[in-house]
């Protein structure tokens, strides 16, 4: 767990001096070289009753509002890789034993191959469970779950990438980070924009078990409002927020979409300059609802 610590300081310190560069290309981005067009992480399902594959011609994409051609659209049934974050600073208004009850419903939810880690976190997020599908071995690690703290969210998003997910690239491309908690940061050196953008740059999509604000929506000058962080968060990589009551819903619905509707999307930008952000919309045709990103960072190298 110290080690653990430690790596996430040395993240998180590289990324507050890296800040005015925030969003310059890592080597696990799966946006691809420029000759490979650009992979977009793709939640796509029908609503027709319809059987019929989804393809490429099913689907419409823009950005900054021209239309791009969608080179492939191909269905992935590789198995998931799932982080829990857990929010566990004192003040989060919940207690430990309905987070442990949260933590066992995704256990219960994923399919044979996928697998769950588990931080939580304060000032700083510690290892509660390594990767794994055993749900005895994770009722067993959630006994070290504790309120504590204060909650530097940020930073542990930036840790629970670079130092959980991050190494399973390339190779593993459906990942996601599931947020339990309200969305309140108090003192991060991670800024907020610039984790969302190097989610969206990885195609990491995040969920959310959300908690209700316990500032009551107070104002905070350099960052958004707690219940704004949590929406941003979700939309803007292609997720979704869920109420933290009704956990057992949610992680059926996360895992079976990320099973069940997750394709991946290639396409070559056309008449976008790739070195500012651009804009993502993404449409289905009739009978079709797909979900993803909405937001390109820069294209740096």
């Amino acid at each position: 767990m110290k080690g653990f610590a430690a790596k996430i300081v040395t993240a998180v310190v590289g990324a507050s001096l890296l800040a005015c560069s925030a969003f310059t290309q890592s080597r696990y981005s799966q946006r691809g070289a420029d000759s490979e067009g650009v992979i977009l992480s793709v939640t796509a399902w029908r609503t027709d009753k319809k059987t019929d594959p989804i393809r490429p011609e099913n689907v419409f994409l823009y950005e900054n509002g021209i239309e791009q051609k969608v080179k492939n659209l191909s269905y992935d049934p590789s198995p998931s890789r799932i982080v829990l974050l857990f929010d566990n600073s004192k003040t989060v208004p919940i207690d430990v034993e309905k987070m442990k009850k949260a933590a066992m419903e995704f256990m219960y939810e994923i399919f044979d191959g996928d697998q769950v880690f588990v931080l939580g976190y304060d000032e700083k997020p510690e290892i509660v469970q390594e990767w794994t599908d055993d749900a005895k071995k994770m009722e067993a690690s959630l006994a070290s779950l504790r309120k504590q703290g204060n909650p530097n969210l940020f930073d542990a998003l930036t840790g629970a990438m670079n130092e959980v997910l991050l190494p399973l690239m390339p190779g593993t491309r459906k990942t996601a980070i599931v947020v339990i908690g309200d969305g309140l940061d108090r003192d991060s050196k991670v800024k907020f924009d610039d984790i969302l953008g190097e989610l969206q740059n990885n195609n990491i999509t995040v969920y959310a078990l959300q908690l209700p604000d316990r500032t009551g929506g107070a104002f905070k000058r350099d960052k958004p409002k707690a219940t704004a962080i949590i929406q941003q968060l979700t939309e803007g990589t292609g997720g979704q927020a869920f109420p933290f009551a009704e956990a057992q819903t949610a992680a059926k619905a996360i895992c079976d979409e990320m099973r069940r509707n997750r394709y991946l999307l290639s396409y070559m930008p056309l008449n976008v300059s790739t070195f500012d952000v651009r804009r993502v919309f993404l449409l289905g045709s009739d009978g079709i609802t797909v979900r993803t990103k909405n937001a390109q960072p820069p294209n740096v190298k």
